[in-house]
């Protein structure tokens, strides 16, 4: 998560622009319009004004806003009611937004004056005060660095500069020996936390740590928090590849989602549905940040028990109970391949995964059987 640009190494690199998890049913029927007002007769002194016919209801109007934070595209959606016309809804999305953009300014590292950066800049020499939010997303980090045999670790930020796969794109792949003096540096074990005192060291100088790949995950659901707070109960927060859906439409039919071909034709390219209700999703892949040089796809998600991009999956993506899980869980389950990467998955409660692996070979995960409908094989190649 870094202001207006994504990170231009590992975990967070889903595009502003091509989501590889899109609402299929963005997707809302067309806006109704509103339905015409009979008009009532003149009164006449001779007799009572004949009854007012009441209006007919509008039918409800979906309201979208767009916006960018995290170095990604926001895009917030919900219906109109009896109780909520469109500038109520659009008011109570603009505040979710205002909620993300919070948490960015405290766990950007693009800020030097950012908590994070205070971290990074205190590596090796002392502890840092940090918010209960920076707190909770760091603890989420080592929860899942514990169960991922260590592949996802937010200490990765050590190795910044050697792959460029931003806006900086480079298809110069690194020297062996720089990734290796750089990769020694990553070790989430040195992530020091005292919770009495609410603080976060980095064990070694030249440590660095970014939350870029866990972070939106924690900003969907601090803005869902915001919207059912404000009385809303169907309604979606995307932030690039992370998407939660709350209830069903106002027809009662539910939301479904699309999961992205990683070698389709461009972002709305879906080989899966699923129907959601009240979970998240989130989507690592190969295809967002990379290049191809020499015959092989280079690309943004660092194995870090290599320094180079891993190897063993196109895509994942993962269905979870809430935006942080799926956002922690995609990346490790990417990096680990669909053997180890659906043990992980099934060791957690109320999750499921649908993974591309190297070879194209759809896997899907028990707890989703019966939820996706795979509706063809998705495209090969390299």
């Amino acid at each position: 998560m870094h202001g207006q640009r994504c990170s231009p190494l590992l975990f967070c690199f889903r595009s502003c622009l091509a989501a590889a998890l899109a609402l299929a049913a963005c997707d809302a029927p067309p806006r109704a319009r509103n339905a015409r007002k009979e008009t009532a007769p003149a009164a006449s002194s001779a007799a009572p004004a004949p009854a007012q016919a009441a209006p007919a209801q509008a039918a409800p109007a979906r309201v979208a806003v767009d916006a960018m934070a995290m170095g990604t595209s926001l895009l917030l959606a919900a219906y109109t009611s009896e109780a909520m016309d469109e500038a109520a809804i659009r008011a109570r999305l603009d505040k979710a937004i205002a909620e993300i953009r919070r948490l960015e300014g405290l766990m950007t590292t693009w800020r030097p004056e950012s908590e994070l950066s205070r971290v990074n800049a205190a590596a090796g020499k002392s502890a840092v005060e940090v918010s209960p939010e920076s707190l909770a997303v760091i603890e989420k980090s080592l929860w899942i660095s514990e169960r991922s045999e260590g592949v996802f670790d937010v200490t990765f930020e050590a190795m910044h500069g050697l792959w460029k796969f931003d806006e900086d794109i480079d298809d110069n792949v690194p020297r062996r020996e720089d990734v290796e003096r750089a990769r020694a540096l990553i070790d989430h074990r040195q992530i020091k936390i005292d919770r009495a005192r609410r603080t976060v060291m980095l064990g070694k100088p030249g440590m660095r740590m970014s939350l870029g790949g866990i972070a939106k995950g924690y900003a969907v659901d601090a803005a869902a928090r915001v919207l059912r707070g404000e009385g809303l109960a169907s309604f979606f927060v995307q932030a690039g590849g992370d998407l939660y859906i709350a209830g069903k439409k106002p027809d009662g039919s539910p939301w479904r989602a699309g999961v992205r071909d990683p070698r389709g034709k461009d972002a709305n390219d879906y080989f899966a549905m699923i129907e959601v209700e009240d979970h998240a999703f989130s989507t690592a892949g190969d295809y967002e940040r990379s290049f191809i040089k020499d015959g092989k796809r280079y690309h943004h998600i660092i194995d870090p028990r290599t320094g180079f991009p891993a190897t063993e999956s196109r895509s994942v993506t993962i269905w979870a109970k809430d935006a942080l899980t799926a956002d922690a869980v995609d990346d490790a389950v990417f990096i680990l391949g669909a053997e180890k990467g659906l043990a992980l998955v099934a060791s957690i409660e109320d999750c499921g995964a649908v993974i591309v692996d190297r070879s194209n070979k759809v896997w899907v995960s028990k707890r989703l059987e019966g939820k996706v409908e795979v509706l063809r094989q998705p495209t090969d190649g390299l």
